[in-house]
């Protein structure tokens, strides 16, 4: 799918299917999820470049735009989560960091925080499997993405005391 193809009416609409897609990468035409957190690495610089509060910060305001830019978009889908939403992998890849970024900067981390995320995306572990199944609303979406981040930040942080 393309993004000049997705139903949109609005300005506002068309901003949210933009931010939904992550700037279009959801529209891969393969691995749409894994496109979408490749496309989110770059915003991880901002926690090494400016400190786990910017970072924090920024996975606040993404996670907010993430949910309303979601809502407007399953208010035109019949799918509850579909492919091409990928700003709660934005969310979630940019929160496997937010821990690390007190640690100091060392490129490894970046490939296997990367592998970390999209494993515990993949895995769905609970509470993850209970946003993903049960709560079908833009929360839902964004929510298991979350809980996916915060498996590989904790993961990923502990990994850091022996590399």
């Amino acid at each position: 799918m393309k993004l000049n193809q997705l139903k949109r009416k609005t300005h506002l609409q068309t901003i949210a299917w933009v931010l939904a897609t992550w700037f279009g990468s959801g529209c891969a035409p393969k691995a749409p999820g894994t496109v979408g957190s490749l496309f989110s690495l770059p915003l991880i610089a901002i926690g090494w470049l400016s400190g786990v509060k910017a970072l924090t910060v920024t996975i606040a305001v993404l996670f907010l735009i993430g949910w309303w830019a979601t809502n407007v978009v399953l208010k035109t889908q019949k799918e509850q989560d579909p492919g091409f939403v990928v700003i709660d992998e934005t969310v979630g890849q940019v929160l496997a960091f937010v821990l690390i970024t007190t640690t100091g900067f060392a490129w490894y981390y970046v490939p296997i925080g990367f592998a970390l995320f999209r494993f515990f995306d993949i895995v769905k572990l609970w509470p993850a499997s209970y946003f993903d199944q049960s709560v079908h609303t833009a929360f839902g979406v964004m929510a298991d993405d979350v809980i996916a981040g915060l498996y590989a930040a904790l993961v990923l942080y502990g990994i850091s005391f022996f590399i």
